[in-house]
């Protein structure tokens, strides 16, 4: 099950950060509250767009090397980037005019993402 999660979130946050290094005006435009920070900058776009891209191969790696060190130590710098990511978000959300429609929409593409690249980087251990 953790492999198939891997798999997914890899896939998805991947084609996010494929999305915003080729086409990030279109990205810009299409994911919802993104316009609200302020006005399009295509070098920012794409310097976070790298940063999911990487993300996207850090999950991979997990994926196809489940049980490697390696991979691991590769996911939880994904996870790190996606926990202070909706870090940001939360703060910003909180001094914000409407923190809770902020959070529902931010909730799938932001916190989920984070909290569930923090669990594939640190599981539960099997304790006898």
């Amino acid at each position: 099950m953790m492999r198939i999660l891997a798999a997914a979130l890899a896939v998805i946050l991947a084609a996010n950060g494929a999305a915003m290094l080729a086409a990030g005006r279109w990205w810009y435009g299409a994911v919802p509250g993104v316009t609200e920070t302020g006005p399009f900058n295509p070098h920012f776009v794409k310097d976070i767009g790298a940063a999911y891209l990487v993300c996207g191969l850090a999950l991979a790696w997990r994926a196809a090397r489940d049980g490697s060190e390696a991979a691991r130590g590769a996911v939880v710098a994904a996870a790190g980037f996606l926990a202070l990511h909706a870090l940001i978000h939360v703060v910003d959300e909180l001094a914000g005019s409407h923190p809770l429609s902020e959070f529902a929409r931010d909730f799938p593409g932001v916190f989920l993402p984070a909290v569930l690249a923090v669990w594939l980087a640190f599981p539960a251990r099997k304790t006898v």
